[in-house]
């Protein structure tokens, strides 16, 4: 008989994913499950797993490895880790959430180690409630052999385009044509400009803000994505476009993003929201 695996659904403005208390449960092959559970027809569905641990480093508190659902290991994920920053600090929730090792997680501030670094949570909470979490994404950059080769850059029949890395590798196209990532962004993502692949966002600045779509490297279309979001705001106010502060509205909802002049840092602030939860047999 296969172990059960106690799993939360959570989103961030939509793009969701399949969250699992790695300290209760191995996961010997968590692309292979990534794949099986994210089937958004046979299994959970969702656009990737996400696995919460314990950090063996002083300098963070948890850790955050997360799969797409094609199963392909991504470096950071900003609405990901907005989620683990709600699930750390409401483990008390009348729900039968899983239960981490230890104490539990009450500050508002949690150090969270990720493939791409150390990223600082910042919980905004109401009645013991987070209804919002910023994140320091850290410095954006603009050129990386391993991540673009810009001898290769696909930028026509587009207007302009900007890759940026916040962490993992974006290539923001300016379109009045947002719509068109979904027939561009696949091929795009595969494009000899990008060694590793890339997440692929049509921008159109408008008057409520930067209206975005994205093709996420490894899930295709998703409802929103935090870094990518950070990537559009950077790439909207470098190329004069937008000045420093930027509302970008993707297809899942709104994030708030700053790139601040003092530290260079980008500071990403949105929603993150409990789904369901549940059990699903181990695929091992």
């Amino acid at each position: 008989m296969k172990d059960k695996i106690r799993f939360t659904k959570m989103h961030g403005a939509g793009n969701d994913y399949i969250y699992v208390d790695s300290t209760l449960y191995n996961i010997k092959d968590p692309a292979a499950a990534a794949r099986l559970w994210s089937d958004r027809h046979k299994g959970i569905g969702s656009d990737g797993l996400v696995l919460i641990g314990r950090s063996r480093m002083p300098e963070a508190d948890f850790t955050m490895r997360i799969f797409n659902a094609d199963g392909s290991e991504a470096m950071m994920c900003g609405n990901a880790s907005r989620c683990i920053g709600k699930y750390l600090y409401e483990r008390t929730h009348p729900w039968p959430l899983p239960v981490m090792e230890g104490d539990g997680c009450k500050e508002t501030a949690i150090r969270l180690l990720t493939m791409s670094g150390i990223k600082i949570l910042h919980l905004h909470i109401v009645n013991e409630i987070v209804e919002s979490v910023t994140v320091d994404m850290g410095e954006p950059v603009f050129q990386d052999e391993s991540q673009f080769n810009p001898a290769y850059a696909p930028i026509a029949p587009h207007t302009e385009a900007l890759f940026v890395s916040m962490g993992n590798p974006h290539y923001v196209i300016f379109t009045d044509d947002v719509d068109a990532v979904e027939t561009s962004g696949k091929e795009l993502e595969h494009h000899n400009a990008f060694p590793q692949r890339a997440n692929i966002e049509f921008a159109d600045l408008r008057p409520e803000g930067i209206r975005v779509r994205v093709w996420e490297r490894g899930s295709g279309i998703t409802q929103a994505c935090g870094t990518g979001a950070c990537a559009t705001a950077v790439a909207a106010c470098k190329t004069g476009r937008a000045g420093r502060k930027s509302r970008i509205i993707m297809d899942g909802g709104t994030l708030e993003i700053e790139w601040n002049e003092a530290d260079n840092h980008v500071y990403m602030t949105g929603p993150a929201e409990f789904v369901f939860e549940g059990e699903i047999e181990s695929h091992e």
